[in-house]
């Protein structure tokens, strides 16, 4: 029923939002250059998968979790795009392709062992990762991952479709900050 729902939202969510996507892309553009960013992270079953987001950081910062990363390398629209959090609105492409779901652990790096262990002791990787969920309306980031793959399992294990609307319209209304820069 969720991939259903994913499949729907996403693709309807696209097509509403394509005008301001485009906008976001131009403007990005201005500010770096490359507007689109893509990165490898952990999906399902540990398989590999792109992520698509907007790019809210330099080029040249390197590739780690946003926790770890410096705040002197977010650019002045890339903060905007942040804070409200429409740097992640590409990534209802990886919905609509099914690499993710609308509600599900946040997908995280394979560099980042430490969470990748923690997720794989609480399986955590037997579901789609997703763009909100319970760890995330609650402020709880990569930077803590062992409370972070608990959270994970926690709403896995508690899931409902009660709640899969809920953690949208949480996040939607801006409960949550997403992952720290520090």
């Amino acid at each position: 029923m969720t991939r259903l729902l994913d499949f729907t939202f996403s693709f309807l969510g696209l097509i509403f939002t394509l005008p301001f996507l485009v906008l976001l892309y131009i403007i990005g553009l201005f500010d770096t250059g490359s507007p689109i960013f893509l990165q490898q992270r952990v999906g399902r079953n540990k398989k590999p998968f792109v992520l698509v987001k907007f790019r809210t950081m330099r080029i040249d910062t390197a590739s780690v979790a946003s926790h770890l990363a410096n705040t002197s390398s977010i650019t002045r629209f890339g903060s905007f795009l942040r804070k409200c959090k429409l740097d992640e609105l590409p990534q209802l492409w990886n919905v609509l392709k099914g690499d993710m779901s609308l509600v599900g652990p946040r997908p995280g790096l394979f560099n980042q062992e430490e969470l990748t262990e923690a997720r794989d002791a609480n399986n955590v990787f037997d579901v789609r990762p997703g763009i909100t969920g319970l760890a995330q309306v609650n402020e709880i980031d990569m930077s803590t991952p062992h409370l972070l793959a608990k959270t994970d399992k926690e709403m896995i294990e508690t899931f409902t479709l009660s709640n899969y609307f809920k953690y949208i319209f949480m996040t939607l209304w801006g409960k949550g900050s997403g992952d720290r820069v520090k």
